[in-house]
């Protein structure tokens, strides 16, 4: 029977070739897509999920409250690790990670590279985590000091093919040599955070430090079986009282109490390890996460997508059922059981969607490498030959066999075959009820993507175009600039004479971002407030071309600038200054009070993400920071080649690398530019679908008014008024489309929008734009198989049948 079955749906298949070719290729591409997402959306929630003991893994956060500002922060103190262990039964086991400070200079056998991804890790970090080391012991590797363990890819690049375990690497500007101890496995792509090389944590002085208030490392534990997360971060509190309490106290000049009695607070909270790169709540972690809220748009948009491909068929179905009516009376005629026709028409949708999946797979493996580089990603084609994979695709092509052939299956299987035979079923089949529900239908969404697509691309391009308040363009960044030792000054004085070069400027920020944030206190006042802080020399205005708001920047001419610094308008209004210039303000380093004067307020300029509020922020004056800001004019490229020849006369084999500001501002928003270049091409490909269906509906259409159409052509009708008379049904149809997408489109992208403090408006002229272009696809479609049947000889036309 089975056999049967598909032998027949074979037939028919090739039988009406045209509209086979447009059903496969729709369901070709709508799977193709599916499968891509799938794909993506699997390697995201896979994050992390490698380790051996990832469900008892927790990353500690910290969050604090100082003047209404509400931090959340991945970093914490360097004692945390072993206080945990040590002072909470339900921790197993806990270990550190520290990112090395800047991009450290790595040299071997005459070679030298700026490395990046270096960190200083606790010497039970492979017993703690599952990284595979391939050489070396587990339980050594890390354990003494001047040790590093390196992968497999960094090893071949330093060694090539040289035996690694045992050698020396010289590391950082301090050019300490380190011994080789292992080989670890290429760090996973979907782990949160990566590395190329793995430095004992006992090589690093600071993370011997005791300073609860000292925050700028990652702390992980291990939860013991059968003990609950929710104990932990209970008995986090005790901690804060025990160790944090005293030094704020010594530190800050102020109890536990007193911060919360003006509305403070400083706690600890734990996020599981697999919920850190789409669920994670804290800021700065070792490396930007994705974004949930894209997993559900993509699957959103493959659904979408598959759902198009299937009203497609389901439409050419339906709008051909007459041709297969007689077939169905002739069947029940002959005995045939409506269950029998039932599996006949699903088994040809299933066959269907079986040789669109054989195409897609195919699609997919030529696609994967340029799908890879749009999204970042590494995914390969093992995740779509798993066993579970092969069963869910088995799945998918029943599904999508049933839910496209579903409706011709029991609608035409229902007719009374007398009635069919007689031939009067054929003017109750022109209900065209259900086709136009399901044009309306796919309309709809493509209306909805073309509008959410728009706003996408609008709100990027604001982004990249918004005066963020500093000149960001024009900026080269030389950093590490220590590592040229007693030439650094020599350096600098040669390259402020190059042609081309307007403004030099040391500092010790990286930007965006700043690097580091701390508490100040006004003069006279208990009252404690936060602001982010970094150093930079005198020509920093001009390099970086903010405005003063009041007041000046510092100046040669002031010698006592040395203990001046610069607000932002949003430090100004968060100490509640109304003529801030001339305030003091006390700020505590290394133990030591420091009473500062405010010598100017700098108009607020965004270093940060467009996703928050410009935050208070302050500037000190020293001159001779690592980080070297130039600013030029002319061809970039010209004068890189004089900078690395002047770098190359001062540096005794430094490696010499840049980058330039205003891409470095761009990473901020690197994962929505890729996010709205996938959405684009998937948006297209409904649309696109969409449109083969409606190109296929009209040339059913039209080949069914045949008659009607050499009649009214012989009484004179133009090309035009056919072609109206055509198409103004799918005009109509589209239209009607346009009020639920334009209503859930602006919905949507208001939601996605509001995660930005900066962002463009959902202007009308989105939605009627998208509407507009809506009707023009469908127009375009349907009008070349309108004016085909308008321009045919009407000699023909009344031959017909």
């Amino acid at each position: 029977m089975l056999q049967n079955y598909f032998k027949v749906a074979l037939r028919n298949i090739l039988k009406y070739k045209f509209f086979s070719a447009i059903n496969i290729l729709g369901m070709t591409i709508g799977i193709t897509a599916c499968l891509l997402i799938i794909l993506y959306i699997a390697d995201e929630i896979s994050y992390d999920k490698f380790h051996s003991r990832a469900e008892r893994i927790y990353q500690v956060g910290l969050h604090g409250k100082i003047s209404g500002q509400d931090i959340r922060t991945a970093s914490t103190c360097p004692p945390m690790a072993s206080t945990l262990v040590a002072e909470i039964p339900e921790v197993e086991a806990a270990t550190r990670i520290s990112p090395y400070w800047g991009k450290p200079s790595v040299k071997y056998n005459g070679k030298a590279f700026t490395e990046e991804k270096v960190i200083f890790a606790d010497s039970n970090f492979f017993q703690f985590f599952s990284f595979k080391l391939l050489d070396g012991d587990i339980a050594t590797a890390l354990k003494e000091p001047n040790t590093v363990v390196v992968t497999e890819a960094t090893a071949k690049k330093y060694f090539g093919n040289e035996q690694a375990m045992g050698k020396l690497l010289v590391i950082g500007n301090d050019n300490r040599s380190y011994k080789v101890t292992g080989i670890a496995a290429n760090t996973p792509g979907n782990s949160h955070f990566s590395f190329n090389m793995l430095i004992s944590a006992s090589s690093n002085e600071g993370l011997k430090s005791t300073v609860w208030l000292n925050n700028y490392l990652y702390s992980y534990f291990l939860l013991r079986e059968n003990a609950h997360v929710e104990q932990v971060n209970e008995k986090f509190k005790f901690l804060v009282e025990k160790y944090v309490g005293p030094e704020a106290e010594r530190f800050m000049g102020i109890s536990l109490k007193q911060m919360r009695s003006q509305g403070g607070e400083y706690g600890y909270y734990s996020t599981k390890l697999t919920d850190i790169h789409l669920h994670s709540t804290s800021k700065d972690d070792i490396e930007a996460g994705g974004n949930v809220m894209y997993i559900y748009f993509f699957a959103a948009i493959g659904l979408f997508i598959i759902v198009i491909a299937c009203i497609n068929f389901m439409n050419l179905s339906t709008a051909r059922s007459a041709g297969r009516a007689k077939e169905v009376g002739l069947r029940k005629t002959l005995g045939s059981l409506r269950g029998q026709m039932v599996g006949q028409f699903l088994a040809e949708s299933t066959v269907y969607s079986f040789a669109a999946v054989i195409f897609a797979l195919v699609a997919c493996y030529f696609l994967l490498p340029h799908f890879n580089l749009l999204s970042g990603k590494q995914l390969g084609m093992a995740t779509l030959v798993s066993p579970l994979f092969i069963s869910g695709l088995v799945t998918l092509v029943i599904i999508v066999g049933l839910v496209a052939g579903s409706y011709p299956a029991f609608y035409l299987t229902s007719f009374n075959a007398v009635e069919v035979l007689k031939g009067k079923v054929r003017a109750g089949m022109k209900s065209k009820g259900v086709r136009s529900f399901l044009v309306v239908f796919q309309f709809a969404l493509s209306i909805f993507l073309i509008i959410f697509t728009l706003v996408v691309y609008q709100q990027i391009q604001y982004m990249q175009e918004k005066n963020m308040g500093i000149d960001k363009s024009n900026v080269l960044i030389l950093q590490n600039t220590g590592r040229l030792g007693v030439n650094k000054e020599a350096f600098r004085n040669a390259l402020a004479q190059q042609s081309g070069v307007t403004k030099l400027s040391y500092t010790n920020n990286t930007f965006p971002g700043v690097n580091s944030t701390t508490v100040f206190k006004e003069a006279g006042s208990e009252q404690d407030h936060i602001m982010g802080i970094y150093y930079a020399d005198y020509d920093h205005m001009d390099v970086m071309k903010f405005e003063m708001k009041e007041g000046r920047y510092f100046s040669k001419e002031f010698p006592s600038d040395s203990m001046g610094i610069i607000l932002n308008e949003a430090a100004a209004k968060e100490f509640g200054y109304q003529n801030p210039v001339g305030e003091e303000i006390l700020y505590k380093d290394n133990g030591t009070t420091e009473r500062l004067k405010v010598v100017g307020v700098v108009k607020n300029f965004n270093f940060e993400s467009f996703k928050s509020q410009v935050r208070p922020l302050s500037i000190r004056l020293r001159k001779n920071e690592n980080n070297l800001l130039i600013r030029y004019e002319g061809s970039a490229q010209s004068l890189i080649s004089t900078i690395e020849r002047l770098w190359r006369d001062n540096s005794s084999n430094e490696p010499f690398e840049y980058t330039f500001l205003d891409q470095e501002f761009d990473q901020l928003f690197r994962v929505e530019q890729r996010m709205g270049t996938i959405f684009s091409i998937f948006s297209a490909l409904a649309i696109f679908i969409a449109s083969l269906g409606l190109f296929a509906l009209a040339a059913f259409t039209s080949e069914q008014r045949t008659k009607e159409i050499g009649i009214r052509k012989a009484m004179g009708a133009t090309v035009f008024s056919l072609t109206v008379l055509l198409s103004r049904e799918f005009t109509k149809l589209v239209l009607i489309a346009f009020v639920p997408a334009a209503l859930t489109g602006w919905f949507i992208s208001n939601h996605w929008l509001s995660g930005f403090v900066y962002r463009i408006e959902v202007s009308p002229w989105i939605i009627v734009l998208s509407g507009v272009t809506a009707v023009l696809i469908a127009w375009i479609t349907v009008c070349y198989q309108s004016i085909k049947a308008a321009i045919a000889n009407p000699v023909h036309s009344l031959r017909y049948e």
